[in-house]
């Protein structure tokens, strides 16, 4: 088995803002989850730097748009290591085996006979380098943006996307469960039952971007370009190989709702020109909204993730990422909710139970943990269920359902350790053997939780086990009532998420 998790490429003309970091943790906790599963998983995330905004921002900086993306790229490069994900590939748009694979890719599309030559005339705007009919916009602003379009009236090579619309209705026909969630798969449907427009695949006014192999004169725009870094990394990620026949079948591509359109119509419609298959699902997960706002740099209410990495941790962001909102879709979260959920879930949720947890195993039982799996406990089905329904809640992208599901788990530990109230047993000799089912029972659930959060707390989860003495494993079947090692060298473990004062200024 095989995983292929794709974000969006990222345009570089600012610093990466929340809304990109929350798109890589969530592609980062399906890539770790299936690989847990034991499938050999490939992750890939990079940069957008042909974008026509791009090279304005270089040109008011004073710079060549390469050396402009040259220095800037590497805050990109750099966001994925900090977020404690674990990616594949990092592509750049600039790279020389992306720009070479985009031109023999475009090159196939037009011998194919679906590229023509014409004049476009109409509204583009920089923002979300797109063109907009009068109807998309609002009081003549784009409605992501707040921006009013520009008119660019120029001679571009077009792609004959009207020919692809009964196939696009075939394929959505015949795959279900190619666009998720649901209600964005109708949106998709009804616009392309609507009737599609051919669109514009060269420009002629910008000298930024890669050369049309049969009009040099002319450079790709930005989503012919853009969109095939899905592919072309597949053939230079790994110098002397070719990974398109191992991985392509099995691609998911996750981003936002604004770029829909291009990877739910456009890119499939190109790919099936070019003669390959359409990916194998897309989902389109929502925004995080702040004051009811798209977080965007245009906007001016970016958050600056590396702010809050720095104050809370990259876990303590993952986390927030995947609990603010239920995943796909559209949510108001505030940046205080991250305080929070540190303090009051991973703080004292999860913190606090393995603290106590180890240091009554470290007291009552000399750090041995007691006992054995006992039979129809209660615990075996709540961690039957993560086992069970855990795949299925990821395997349907509901990254904020899964880890529900185990803060379930969580909880019940929590209310066992109150229930069962082992400092009271401890201080009974014939409940010695009642003592050591909950302290087994404790650490086991413990055990279960950290492999099963590790894809969400990659940098906690091995805490955890370290600290009751068990081998720092993630592989999905230890995700078992029962498993837990014998082990003599259980201590009071120190607070996993230490209480801090924010400052208010």
């Amino acid at each position: 088995m095989r995983f292929y998790v794709t974000t969006p490429i990222y345009y570089v003309n600012d610093k990466p803002h929340l809304g990109h970091a929350y798109t890589t943790i969530a592609a980062d906790i399906l890539a770790r989850h299936h690989r847990q599963r034991g499938e050999e998983t490939f992750f890939l995330t990079g940069v957008d730097e042909h974008a026509t905004k791009v090279w304005r921002v270089a040109e008011s900086q004073g710079l060549g748009a390469q050396e402009y993306v040259d220095q800037i790229s590497d805050a990109w490069r750099s966001l994925p290591p900090r977020l404690n994900a674990e990616t594949d590939f990092f592509i750049r748009t600039s790279d020389e085996g992306h720009k070479a694979f985009v031109r023999e890719f475009l090159q196939r599309i037009y011998d194919n006979g679906d590229v023509y030559e014409d004049v476009y005339a109409g509204l583009y705007c920089v923002g979300c380098e797109a063109f907009k009919t009068e109807d998309e916009l609002v009081d003549g602003k784009c409605p992501l943006h707040s921006t009013e379009p520009e008119w660019i009236e120029e001679k571009n090579y077009f792609f004959r996307l009207s020919a692809y619309q009964d196939k696009l209705l075939e394929l959505y026909a015949e795959r279900p469960d190619f666009v998720q969630p649901p209600f964005r798969f109708n949106e998709v449907k009804s616009f392309v039952s609507g009737g599609l427009r051919d669109f514009s695949i060269s420009r002629a006014g910008q000298p930024w971007g890669i050369p049309l192999p049969w009009d040099e004169g002319q450079v790709a725009y930005v989503w012919a370009d853009a969109l095939v870094n899905y592919l072309s990394a597949l053939t230079f990620a790994r110098p002397g190989e070719d990974l398109r026949e191992a991985f392509w079948p099995e691609v998911r591509h996750l981003m936002a709702q604004d770029i829909l359109r291009f990877h739910c119509i456009y890119w499939p419609a190109m790919l099936l020109s070019a003669g390959y298959s359409v990916p194998k699902q897309i989902f389109i997960h929502g925004y995080l909204l702040l004051d009811d706002l798209k977080i965007s740099k245009s906007l001016g209410n970016a958050v600056d993730p590396l702010e809050l990495i720095d104050t809370y941790g990259a876990d303590a962001l993952r986390f927030w990422c995947a609990r603010a909102v239920s995943f796909g879709q559209d949510g108001s979260a505030s940046v205080s909710g991250i305080a929070d959920r540190y303090e009051r879930e991973l703080g004292n949720d999860l913190g606090n139970l393995l603290s106590r947890t180890t240091a009554m195993i470290a007291r009552y039982r000399d750090g041995a943990i007691p006992g054995g799996p006992a039979a129809g406990s209660e615990l075996e089905g709540l961690i039957a269920d993560v086992h069970t329904n855990v795949l299925r809640d990821l395997d349907g992208f509901d990254i904020t359902g899964a880890v529900d599901r185990i803060w379930t788990l969580v909880r019940h530990l929590n209310r066992y350790v109150t229930e069962q109230a082992p400092w009271t047993l401890a201080k009974d000799e014939s409940k010695a053997a009642e003592l050591d089912q909950v302290l087994y029972d404790l650490a086991d659930g413990l055990r279960v939780s950290a492999i099963a959060l590790w894809a969400y707390l990659p940098e906690t989860a091995p805490k955890i086990l370290e600290a009751l003495g068990q081998p720092v494993a993630f592989d999905w079947e230890l995700v078992e009532y029962g498993r837990l090692e014998p082990t003599t060298s259980v201590a009071a473990a120190p607070p996993l998420f230490p209480r801090f004062e924010v400052s208010a200024a």
